[in-house]
C-alpha cells in the first residue's frame, strides 16, 4: 500500500473518530476509568421515585444508552488502534498471517486488523 492510500485511509479513520466521539457525547460522558473512556448517561429527565412507570422508563433509557455506548466505544477503540498502527508503520498488515490486508477490505473497514481470509 502506498503513502497516498494510507493517508486517504487515515483521513477516513479521523473522520470516523470525530463522528463516534460526537455520537458518544450525546449519550455518554467521558470516564477514564472505563475501558474506552465513556460512561452512558441516564438522561436529564426528572423522575418521581414514587412513579414506577417513570422509574422504569428512565432505567430502560439508561440500558439502551449503555448498550449503544458500549458498541460505539468499542468502535472508537478499534479506530484509535488503527491510527496507532499507522503511526507505528504496521497499518494494513494482517495480525494473523503478517501479509497485507486487501485494499478493498480496508476501504470498507479502515480499522480492520485481519484480512478477509482470516475473518472467520
Amino acid at each position: 500500500m502506498n503513502t497516498k492510500d494510507i493517508k486517504h485511509l487515515e483521513e477516513k479513520l479521523l473522520d470516523e473518530k470525530k463522528e463516534l466521539e460526537a455520537e458518544l457525547s450525546e449519550i455518554a460522558s467521558k470516564n477514564p476509568q472505563n475501558r474506552g473512556g465513556w460512561e452512558a448517561n441516564a438522561g436529564a429527565m426528572e423522575v418521581d421515585s414514587a412513579d414506577e412507570n417513570e422509574v422504569a422508563d428512565k432505567l430502560e433509557g439508561l440500558e439502551e444508552n449503555v448498550a449503544i455506548t458500549s458498541q460505539l466505544d468499542n468502535q472508537l477503540i478499534e479506530v484509535k488502534a488503527a491510527l496507532d498502527r499507522i503511526t507505528k508503520g504496521t497499518y494494513g498488515v494482517c495480525e494473523k498471517c503478517g501479509k497485507p490486508i486487501e485494499k478493498d477490505r480496508l476501504e470498507a473497514n479502515p480499522s480492520a486488523r485481519i484480512s478477509i481470509k482470516h475473518k472467520h
